[in-house]
């Protein structure tokens, strides 16, 4: 515990050494970008290893590119840009239409001073000495800290000068999960800045399960997020960071709650009571499948245009393929490129009703043209957010209907993604907030940026 204060109290007094930036002045812009999609490359360029936490639809896309162009240009050697699997041949029709020199690759090889695409599955395929920097799009692939993703993630970054990694959810279960981010981009390691900011506890959720819970130690809650917007910039809208929101304000959002009767009731249940742990939620699934399935087919089939249906089980997927006239399903045992066909014919408005879990789909691809969301939601806060945000994004034009479709015994499943909801609210106003202090920022500006190998790495050589 004395250990552990005395850390605290040398990060605070700046002998952790976080002073400076790591990056450089891009020579250039191109005038695809507005004006604060500007002001976040050129900040991400002159930071060298940065985060831009950016809302679905702000157009991190054309961020990425534009500041893995502006890296290529700067090192003369090829920026590598990670894209979740379905995301690849979307991110390099973005290039295309923008005009950035980019190139696919799913085998390792590159040849050429220019962005090269791949998905994160593909990743140790590649020289991590052939690259001037990285690009990490939906960099919430590495927010658990004991994923294989992480490890192979930031042990790649960390041999690669220029760094960014881009998402909407950088911690959607808890603040912790920041850490993944800071350890990719060469600062505190995840393990590290637990120590620094967070002590452990031990709690139940809502549902009674146990689970291990980081608190903010003392009052360390307002020098973590100084210290988060020191590597990184969180903006919701463009007013966040001084610019004019008249773009970007979207259309109304409806939401309705749909709760169905299983004909079939739990084993030793009179009656359907609320799934008290993980093992009676999977039944109540299960038991509910055909009702769900029927209530998805009557909201689908009473909505114009096209449908997105999210499901978790495959004998869902199934059954709403069946059900659902015209219904393409996007399933985990087709092979990447007929998943990537089915999607690309989704958003080419060629499939009126698309069916795919969101562990599948819902990072990444633009779908204004479907206005019509239904759900078979999970405990998951960042696949229902990323799920509903494919078709609620800017550039949308109407008004986005979301059915949350769920049995009786699942009641705890939408508690739980609206407490979870709140906590992401409070960490961008908490981000927001400190990325506007002008004394707080001044606070960070005492350390220095040079990248430290996380102590658990350490301990390893």
């Amino acid at each position: 515990m004395v250990a552990t204060e005395q850390r605290y109290q040398q990060f605070l007094s700046g002998r952790a050494k976080w002073n400076g930036d790591s990056g450089f002045a891009p020579d250039s812009l191109p005038d695809c970008l507005m004006d604060f999609q500007r002001f976040c490359v050129d900040w991400a360029c002159r930071k060298g290893r940065a985060a831009l936490i950016e809302d679905c639809g702000l157009g991190k896309s054309v961020q990425e590119l534009t500041w893995a162009d502006a890296v290529v240009r700067q090192t003369n050697k090829p920026v590598l840009l990670l894209t979740p699997l379905a995301v690849g041949s979307q991110m390099l029709r973005e290039a295309e239409k923008f005009g950035i020199d980019a190139e696919r690759s799913r085998d390792g090889r590159v040849n050429g001073s220019k962005v090269w695409i791949t998905n994160y599955e593909q990743l140790e395929k590649f020289d991590p000495s052939q690259f001037g920097g990285a690009v990490g799009d939906e960099s919430s692939a590495i927010k658990d800290f004991k994923s294989q993703t992480k490890g192979r993630v930031v042990e790649f970054m960390r041999q690669i000068p220029y760094r960014l990694l881009c998402t909407a959810t950088a911690a959607p279960n808890d603040y912790w999960e920041l850490g993944t981010s800071s350890e990719a981009l060469g600062y505190l390691g995840f393990r590290d800045m637990i120590t620094t900011f967070f002590k452990q506890e031990s709690e139940k959720d809502g549902l009674g399960w146990g689970r291990t819970k980081y608190r903010f130690r003392g009052h360390a809650e307002q020098h973590f997020w100084s210290w988060v917007c020191s590597w990184a910039k969180c903006v919701r809208k463009p007013s966040d960071i001084g610019f004019d929101d008249d773009a970007f304000n979207l259309p109304p959002l409806h939401e309705q709650e749909h709760v169905v009767t299983a004909k079939t009731v739990r084993d030793g249940m009179l009656f359907t009571l609320p799934a008290r742990n993980l093992q009676e939620q999977r039944q109540e699934r299960r038991n509910s499948i055909d009702e769900r399935v029927e209530m998805a087919r009557v909201i689908v089939a009473k909505h114009a245009g096209p449908s997105v249906v999210w499901c978790e089980l495959n004998d869902e997927g199934r059954a709403l393929t069946k059900a659902i006239p015209g219904a393409v399903e996007v399933s985990g045992s087709m092979d990447d490129d007929a998943k990537e066909a089915a999607l690309e014919a989704f958003s080419d408005g060629k499939v009126p009703c698309l069916v795919t879990k969101p562990k599948i789909g819902c990072w990444g691809l633009n779908w204004q043209h479907c206005s019509n969301v239904v759900m078979f939601p999970s405990h998951s806060f960042e696949q229902y957010y990323q799920a509903v945000r494919r078709c609620w994004r800017f550039g949308q034009t109407k008004e986005v209907n979301v059915h949350l479709i769920i049995s009786e015994g699942e009641a705890g499943v939408l508690k739980n993604l609206r407490r979870k909801m709140l906590q992401a609210d409070a960490m961008f106003e908490s981000l927001r907030t400190h990325m506007n202090d002008p004394l707080a920022l001044a606070k960070v500006e005492r350390f220095s940026q040079q990248e430290q190998v996380p102590a658990w790495l350490q301990t390893n050589k």
